[in-house]
């Protein structure tokens, strides 16, 4: 279903959207990525003009890539620190960026740049049960649900949005989920998005979940 936030006839300032996740059940979900793209390109074009790359780290302790999920832009880059007792052995099949570093306890990657929009799925060729998806979007607006299945986006201005809503436990090969929504002389719209979820792989490993 095509998706549609229209905040036409809002005010001059800016809005704030508020995202909530759930599992349909009522239950939170945490770690949903949401992008939201104007359909008015000078609005992206203004939001793109405001920031810089950065570089960001996965770190490995317990056996577990932390963050689950990160977001990136196109030209950030990721660090992968080991700091376990372990060594682990970091790689990626994704057609986005392929890669791989063997790291000894202590240790970091180099600096690994970020070209291409995508997700990537990074998994540990030790242990099979790590998994950290890589998110990379050249989205306009872009946030991660929390814990409380909640995700912020500030300062948008009037004009109409596609929202999208990604989450590494939707079933593979579907399209982002989408919903429709209007706002009107408001400055705070909040969408809810049920969605279905597969297991954990982190608790059963599937390896049909790291085709990204």
């Amino acid at each position: 279903m095509a998706a549609l936030l229209l905040l036409a006839n809002a005010p001059a300032r800016a809005a704030e959207l508020i995202v909530l996740t759930n599992d349909g059940h009522g239950h939170p979900v945490a770690d949903a990525v949401v992008t939201v793209i104007p359909h008015d390109k000078s609005i992206a074009a203004e939001a793109h003009r405001r920031r810089g790359p950065s570089t960001r780290i996965i770190d490995q302790k317990d056996l577990t890539f932390i963050p689950y999920i990160e977001i990136f832009r196109p030209g950030d880059s990721v660090v992968f620190r080991n700091s376990d007792r372990t060594r682990h052995h970091v790689y990626s099949f994704s057609p986005v960026k392929r890669f791989e570093f063997v790291l000894a306890p202590g240790e970091s990657s180099t600096p690994l740049p970020l070209e291409k929009s995508g997700v990537i799925a990074a998994g540990c060729n030790i242990h099979d049960q790590m998994i950290s998806y890589l998110y990379v979007s050249d989205a306009p607006w872009i946030a991660r649900s929390d814990g409380n299945g909640r995700a912020q986006l500030h300062d948008l201005p009037a004009g109409s949005y596609d929202v999208h809503v990604w989450h590494p436990r939707l079933r593979p090969g579907k399209p982002d989920l989408l919903q429709s929504s209007t706002v009107v002389g408001a400055t705070v719209q909040t969408l809810t998005f049920p969605m279905s979820l597969l297991p954990d792989m982190r608790r059963q490993f599937d390896r049909e979940h790291t085709q990204y």
